[in-house]
């Protein structure tokens, strides 16, 4: 069946040169690229979806650690190591 497709001039392009590189015409390739990209599912992430990761473990800040003070929080790192 014929159609006629608008397709960006850089990518026609570059496929015409795969085609060649290939052996095969214009039209077989992307035929297999259509099939290709017919075969596999698309996934697809929609902004806002999905739940934030949230830390339910115990605990807190160690004794005499205080977060406001970077020296504090530096020295308490330091000393786990």
């Amino acid at each position: 069946m014929k159609t006629t497709l608008d397709i960006n001039d850089t990518l026609l392009a570059h496929a015409r040169t795969v085609a060649g590189q290939q052996s095969t015409s214009l039209t077989r390739l992307i035929e297999e690229g259509l099939r290709l990209g017919l075969r596999r599912p698309r996934v697809t992430s929609k902004v806002g979806e999905g739940k934030t990761p949230v830390f339910k473990g115990c605990g807190g800040l160690v004794a005499g650690v205080y977060p406001r003070r970077n020296k504090a929080m530096l020295d308490a790192a330091d000393d786990d190591a």
